[in-house]
Parts: C-alpha cells; sequence; structure tokens
C-alpha cells in the first residue's frame, strides 16, 4: 500500500517513470510491473520460513533476475529487511550505479542494532517513518531522513480526521460493535483469530466485525465466523465506527490509535512459556525497548494493553476489552494519549517527502 502511494508521487514529479518489483495487488493497480506476488512471500517465524525454504529460495532467483534484466536508475526498499538487505548488497555489487533507498526501514531502534551498519553501508538513502530515527542513526555517525509517517499519510488522504476528542468519539459510533483485526499473514489469522474472536464473543451485546486483509480470500475467514460476525474489507470504517478493538500488534496498532478507536493489542508466538523465559534472560542483550507496540514504542510508555506470548490468553483480553467498553475514564485517557501520537507524528507527507528525495537526487529520473 505505502508502495503504491509512492509510485504515484514519484510518477507525478516524473511522468515518464517505469516501476517494477516484487508486490501486491495496490502496487499492481498503480501500473507497476509485479515479478512476484507478496502472497508467495509472507512468511514470519522459523517454522514457516523453514516449511517455505524452496519458495524463499525461488523468491529471491527471481528477484535478481529482475534486477538485472530492469537495470533500475533507483531500488526503493520497503520493509522487510532479511530480504532486502540481501538484495540491496546484490545491487551494490552487480549495479553499482543503481541509486539504493530504504523507504520505511528496519526498526533496528528496537533489536538488531548491529543492522544499522548494514543499511548505512548499503544504501544512498534512508528514509525513515518515526520522527526519533534520524537522531538514532547520528548516535553511529549516519544519516536518516524523517519524511513522514505514511500511515498517519493514508488516513488522512482516505478523508478521515486523525485526531478525535472524547466526545466526538462517542457521537460517532454507529452502533456497539467490537472490530478485530488479526492480521495480514495466514499464520497471524490461523493462530490469532479464535482466541480474538472468543474474547469477544463474551460481549454478547456487541456486533463483531472482523477486518480482512487485502491479500486474503473471504473463505480463509468463513470457518472461523458464524452467522453473528461481519467480514470487511473496509478496515478504517470498520475501526472508525466500533466501541472498541482487538489488534493483532503491528502497524494496525498504530492505524487504530490515528483513527481514534480504543484498542487491546495481541500477538502470538509459538511455545510462549519458553518464549517468554528465553525473552527474560536475553532481553537486555536482544531488546532496546521496552515495549512491543507501535503505539506505546513512538509514545514512550504504555498507551494500550499489549497481550503478548504468553499473556495472550481469552481471559486477558477480554478483561482489558471490558475496561475499553465500559470505564469512561480509561476510553477519556486513551484518546488523549492518542491524539498527542498523532501530534508527535506530525502532518508531513511521507510519499510526496520520499518521492522529492529519490527524484531530485537521480538525474535520470528527472
Amino acid at each position: 500500500m505505502h508502495a503504491a502511494e509512492l509510485i504515484k508521487q514519484i510518477r507525478l514529479q516524473q511522468p515518464d517513470a517505469h516501476f517494477a518489483g516484487l508486490g501486491g495487488d495496490y502496487m499492481a493497480a498503480a501500473e507497476c510491473r509485479i515479478y512476484q506476488h507478496i502472497r508467495r512471500m509472507a512468511f514470519m517465524g522459523f517454522a514457516a520460513v523453514l516449511a517455505n525454504y524452496g519458495q524463499i529460495r525461488e523468491n529471491f532467483r527471481i528477484a535478481r533476475k529482475a534486477l538485472l534484466d530492469e537495470h533500475p536508475d533507483a531500488l526503493i526498499l520497503i520493509d522487510y529487511p532479511s530480504f532486502n538487505l540481501r538484495m540491496a548488497a546484490f545491487c551494490k555489487q552487480h549495479l553499482p550505479n543503481t541509486k539504493i533507498y530504504y523507504y520505511i526501514p528496519p526498526k533496528v531502534w528496537a533489536w538488531k542494532r548491529r543492522r544499522i551498519h548494514k543499511i548505512a553501508r548499503l544504501c544512498d538513502e534512508v528514509l525513515g517513518i518515526f520522527p526519533f530515527e534520524p537522531a538514532f542513526y547520528a548516535k553511529y555517525g549516519y544519516r536518516c531522513t524523517y519524511v513522514g509517517n505514511p500511515t498517519a499519510e493514508v488516513i488522512q488522504r482516505s478523508g478521515l480526521t486523525v485526531q478525535r476528542s472524547y466526545s466526538e468519539a462517542v457521537l460517532q459510533r454507529s452502533d456497539q460493535t467490537i472490530a478485530i483485526l488479526p492480521g495480514s499473514r495466514p499464520s497471524e489469522i490461523k493462530n490469532c483469530l479464535p482466541r480474538m474472536l472468543e474474547a469477544a464473543r463474551l460481549f454478547p451485546d456487541y456486533r463483531i466485525i472482523v477486518a480482512a486483509a487485502p491479500s486474503m480470500p473471504d473463505d480463509y475467514y468463513t470457518p472461523y465466523l458464524t452467522a453473528r460476525d461481519t467480514l470487511t474489507r473496509d478496515t478504517y470504517a470498520a475501526v472508525r465506527e466500533a466501541s472498541a478493538a482487538i489488534v493483532n500488534s503491528g502497524t494496525a496498532t498504530l492505524e487504530t490509535a490515528l483513527l481514534g478507536c480504543p484498542q487491546v493489542a495481541v500477538y502470538h508466538l509459538a511455545l510462549p512459556r519458553l518464549v517468554a523465559l528465553i525473552r527474560w534472560i536475553a532481553q537486555p542483550l536482544m531488546f532496546s525497548i521496552k515495549h512491543f507496540t507501535l503505539v506505546n514504542i513512538i509514545a514512550g510508555r504504555e498507551v494500550i494493553k499489549e497481550c503478548i506470548a504468553e499473556k495472550f490468553t481469552v481471559n486477558n483480553v477480554s478483561a482489558e476489552l471490558d475496561r475499553l467498553l465500559h470505564d469512561e475514564a480509561h476510553k477519556k485517557e486513551l484518546l488523549a494519549s492518542y491524539e498527542q501520537l498523532s501530534a508527535i507524528l506530525g502532518s508531513q507527507p511521507a510519499s510526496v517527502t520520499a518521492a522529492a528525495i529519490i527524484t531530485n537526487q537521480n538525474p535520470s529520473i528527472q
């Protein structure tokens, strides 16, 4: 989605620009030639990677061939560091005149800080999406430009107001609804959605709306749903009107906050108790942050409840959901924190700023 918006903005500045890459339906709609669809790339976790090792190797082959065939003026990397950093190294070796940009760079400030050196070595420009990233890179002697946050930009472009006061939030709820955002990967949906639904069904006076990911067909969700549940493709509308939401940790927590919906964040990990023990022992070495959701990381404190790994239980989720639905003081404080979060991110349009940097630094794209 963010790649597609960047493509549109680059094309506005350079109408005859040509795009090719690995991505999904949004990029295809933006007239980008897709060499491999993200449905064949969205593997997360050791077991999923191991099970799809052959496909992952094929994805690398496709990407390397595409780079050599296209011989691009610019290579734009978006997130996905394990894959993208390898492709950046390949590009640097075989196409030394191609400028490399990392838009939405890896969260090295959270973990795997050593990656910052590789990113700086391989990339001509790092285009950060959080306001604290330039200072973090500067500590290591590297440059990173804050271009704005693309999630905030997308919500603004959708015509929805980012900030929403407590009174406005109460008035804009169309009915008593709980929104569920189970993630975009098959493994996330499989492992998270049943517990999310079980927690929501403990509140029989509320309708349940499940937000489907763009790349996932409806029939992937139907085995989990009952006649009481509704599946929607309009995530923003569902979240905007919901009384509360259960959200799989990721960018969706930030979207939900910017849309002004009270939420509880969840995340599944295999063998959660073992992971909890490892995390307790290794966290000082592995992680540089106290929180795991973007909302809490950006705010620097716990704004939303995190039910992660061993804490992701139906009881924990339903307990917080009960507070979100019935504790007016808690909701009011939460929405005030959301407004502060929006102010921290600012209103700078990320794709417009990133496009200007990319085109201005590539004479062949001018």
